[in-house]
């Protein structure tokens, strides 16, 4: 099979240049991995055609994460190839109303492509933090209400590295509009979703205008996340609740694009992924959904916030015709922090002094073994609680769910053990807590884990800094005072 820039080993004189791929990234908002019918055969009972439509064509990642529990710290890492935590957003999200949090000077993955040519969309939320200006005086505004039409955005995505914004900054404010650099109108909620459909179709039909350049469409959806505001069309669809009827409606609004960039006869040179940017949230309503049948997290544990798996396991399909095998696999760990060097990858514009975090998974594509020099994943919770995934093992440093799920680190008793160490091979569920009878794994995994947090990056290259002076690996009081992870 053929990977970018490779041959199809037919001889010819003058072979035409492989055009680069077009990149289209839709992100769900809140969407847990068992939300997808065809990741939970057994406990999944919302129907989600369109997503299993795409797998059946691409390739399904079971072992993929976001890069946090929550919304804006997964935006980041995906946007930078580096780790939120590395900043000042050491836990929870943003809000708004403060300068962006990716730094002026830090290349984002649409940078990096926009100077390989390609023209860069993001139809959707934002929620990285940007200001908001008085269009007359050009004095910052407070966050007082909803900002007036024709506000001015000096610091949002058309200045990292986007050519074109649509849509708002995160879902308390979804009903203020943002196009490019300015607020333009006021929406109401149930019509986002249908608006960043409509959007991000049309987006793709402007690009057939121009065919030549390559485009990176990002499409981070604001559904299912609360308010969940299914349109009358699919009210009562589901049968489960008005949970699942948004999840439905996410589903066709991902069947409408991918039918975009087929009509517009870019499927045969276009990765097209899907996935979701931390677990579901407890907003669904959960337990009766439960009750129903449906499991939002299938058999992994917790939900979104949490430093389990359910928090941060997420919905990874890939369809590249030609590029990745219809109806495969994947079963290697990754997480949403490596877009950025795969997007490097694939299109052959290196950038060595950035994405810190950042691993391609292109090999996997092709079905080979990802090639890295990081030791391990680094999760975290809303609170800021760590955990560290190397291959089978995963260390979580929190007592309970770091999150929102029971017990919670105020609910777990004062007498528990420090950490939490599970097998997850064996107990994907995460119930067998194996930090007493593998304390050495424990150690060797937390040493892992406290160089790559202080070292500014967890893969090989050049020095590098965190933002911040200090970033606190422990989170609240352990039980003996000590730095080693024993009892």
């Amino acid at each position: 099979m053929m990977i970018a820039g490779g041959t199809t080993g037919i001889a010819a004189e003058n072979p035409a240049p492989e055009l680069k791929p077009n990149i289209v990234l839709i992100m769900c908002d809140d969407l847990g991995y068992g939300d997808v019918q065809c990741l939970n055969p057994e406990n999944g009972k919302i129907k989600t055609p369109c997503v299993d439509k795409l797998a059946k064509q691409g390739m399904i990642f079971t072992d993929a994460h976001s890069g946090s529990a929550v919304c804006t710290p997964t935006r980041y890492g995906l946007l930078t190839g580096r780790y939120s935590w590395r900043t000042r957003l050491q836990n929870g999200v943003a809000t708004g109303f403060r300068p962006c949090l990716i730094a002026p000077d830090r290349l984002t993955v649409a940078g990096l492509l926009k100077k390989q040519g390609y023209h860069t969309g993001i139809i959707g939320k934002w929620h990285l933090d940007f200001q908001y200006q008085d269009p007359k005086t050009g004095e910052n505004m407070g966050q007082k209400g909803r900002v007036p039409i024709g506000t001015i955005i000096p610091d949002g995505p058309t200045t990292r590295g986007f050519d074109y914004f649509h849509g708002n900054h995160h879902a308390r404010t979804m009903d203020t509009i943002i196009e490019n650099g300015k607020v333009i109108e006021r929406l109401e909620e149930i019509n986002n979703l249908p608006r960043l459909t409509e959007k991000s179709v049309a987006y793709i039909e402007e690009r057939a205008k121009s065919p030549e350049q390559p485009f990176f469409l990002y499409v981070p959806l604001g559904s299912p996340h609360t308010p969940i505001v299914p349109t009358k069309e699919w009210q009562g669809k589901s049968g489960l609740g008005a949970y699942a009827d948004f999840v439905m409606q996410t589903d066709a609004t991902v069947g409408a694009i991918a039918a975009a960039i087929e009509e517009n006869g870019f499927a045969e040179n276009t990765l097209l992924i899907f996935t979701s940017d931390n677990g579901c949230s407890k907003a669904a309503g959960i337990p009766a959904l439960r009750k129903q049948g449906h499991h939002v997290s299938a058999h992994f544990r917790g939900s979104k916030a949490d430093i389990w798996d359910g928090g941060h396991r997420v919905p990874f399909v890939v369809r590249w015709p030609g590029k990745v095998e219809a109806g495969s696999r994947c079963d290697q760990l990754i997480t949403l922090v490596d877009f950025f060097a795969t997007a490097s990858e694939i299109t052959g514009e290196k950038a060595p002094e950035a994405a810190e975090d950042s691993v391609s998974f292109l090999p996997a594509l092709s079905g080979k073994p990802i090639v890295s020099t990081r030791k391990g994943v680094i999760h975290h919770s809303i609170s800021g609680h760590f955990a560290y995934r190397q291959g089978k093992w995963k260390l979580l440093l929190a007592k309970g769910s770091g999150g929102w799920t029971s017990p919670t680190e105020r609910e777990v008793d004062a007498d528990a053990l420090p950490a939490q160490l599970y097998d997850m091979e064996k107990d994907p569920g995460e119930q067998n807590n194996l930090y007493l009878t593998h304390p050495e794994i424990a150690e060797k995994l937390l040493a892992a884990m406290t160089s790559d947090v202080e070292r500014g990056r967890s893969t090989d290259g050049p020095e590098a800094k965190n933002d911040v002076a200090e970033i606190r690996i422990w989170k609240g009081k352990r039980s003996d005072g000590k730095k080693k992870l024993t009892k």
